[in-house]
């Protein structure tokens, strides 16, 4: 019996021996798939980040990187923002030209809409991208400059040239078109707008003397 009894046992080590470096190679690989893939994505998100920035403002109207100049807003109620947030700064040769503003307006159809506001230091709107929503397809989206040019009605708009009770979607007695068959969603996005306004008029002096960042500047 003992002689049948060895030889199982060693196969039964052997087998052991097996799994357990097959766990190890096997842990070992998924771990490096995950980083490696953390970093592609990472670096998609950058990519995705600076591009929104730079279609609010383009590269030939600054020449520092928005995505590492950047300075802490939030929480703040004008922005719709519960926690703690990061501005993205323009600069020309060192001078603030324009700050992009994250905000959320709560009160969309289909829940929070997430955009960027982009605000010359003259208070005037240099763009607005919506970067995240649930609202309805071929209503709500809308807001999405791929789907209509809607959001380029804000370019120029100030809080002296429109004034607060301006602020409002047409049916409102606004000056900003609603879309057929929805308004809740252009509203929610004119009053997060109009709040981020009234965030940099009101913290005008703070956020256009933020230092430089000292990080390296990127190529654009």
């Amino acid at each position: 019996m003992a002689l049948i009894t060895a030889p199982i046992g060693q196969s039964i080590a052997r087998n052991a021996i097996g799994l357990a470096l097959f766990a190890v190679i096997t842990a070992g690989t998924i771990a490096l798939t995950h980083a490696i893939t953390k970093n592609r994505i990472a670096d998609q998100v950058r990519k995705a980040e600076a591009s929104a920035l730079l279609e609010i403002i383009p590269a030939d109207l600054h020449d520092n990187d928005l995505l590492s100049d950047t300075v802490d807003v939030g929480p703040a109620e004008d922005l719709g923002l519960k926690s703690a947030a990061v501005a993205h700064l323009a600069r020309e040769d060192g001078d603030i030209t324009g700050i992009i503003l994250p905000a959320v307006a709560p009160n969309g159809y289909s829940g929070p809409i997430r955009l960027l506001v982009g605000i010359n230091s003259r208070g005037e709107v240099l763009g607005v991208r919506v970067t995240q929503h649930k609202e309805t397809p071929g209503l709500g989206d809308k807001v999405e400059l791929k789907k209509s040019n809607w959001v380029y009605s804000f370019d120029g708009k100030s809080l002296k040239n429109v004034q607060d009770g301006q602020w409002a979607v047409a049916k409102d007695g606004g000056e900003f078109d609603q879309f057929t068959g929805a308004t809740i969603t252009p509203r929610a996005v004119v009053r997060a707008v109009h709040g981020a306004l009234v965030y940099f008029d009101e913290h005008r002096r703070k956020l256009l003397d933020t230092p430089a960042s000292t990080q390296p500047v990127e190529d654009h």
